[in-house]
């Protein structure tokens, strides 16, 4: 018999997405040319993966890298440990992972902070991908520094 006081991974995702606009690939794809064009306000697609993954499928152009293991850190301009990378409370923030399950419980946790725009991309970079979607080789495997 499971344990009533345990929660599932099931359960916590449900949770967080019960409090996300989940942004899909065309939407985003159009939400990246308003914001070059600077209409709409302040947007920031930020990519949690982990290297070998943003080198086996690539990235999406103009998303940066924020490793998932720091992306509260970086984002919260009161952590003390943003080193330049702090987000403003009102940036559209839109996270990405492979497949869209982490980047909800990674958005949700920024709603906690306090960023009420943090949303992320459904069915992840992979989803973006098989929208017919473009990415690039991540900065990393040009020899430029990552981001």
């Amino acid at each position: 018999m499971p344990d009533p006081r345990r929660t599932t991974i099931h359960h916590l995702l449900d949770d967080a997405r019960s409090g996300l606009e989940r942004v899909a690939p065309a939407e985003l794809a159009n939400l990246m040319a308003a914001a070059s064009r600077a209409e709409g306000g302040r947007l920031r697609v930020i990519d949690i993966r982990p290297r070998d993954d943003r080198e086996r499928t690539g990235v999406i152009e103009g998303s940066e890298h924020i490793g998932q293991l720091v992306l509260e850190w970086r984002l919260d301009p009161d952590s003390g440990a943003s080193e330049g990378t702090a987000a403003d409370f009102d940036d559209h923030l839109v996270i990405l992972c492979n497949q869209g399950y982490s980047s909800s419980l990674a958005a949700a946790q920024l709603q906690r902070l306090g960023f009420r725009r943090a949303t992320d991309l459904d069915g992840g970079v992979e989803g973006w991908i098989e929208a017919g979607l473009p990415v690039v080789p991540p900065p990393e495997a040009s020899g430029r520094p990552a981001d």
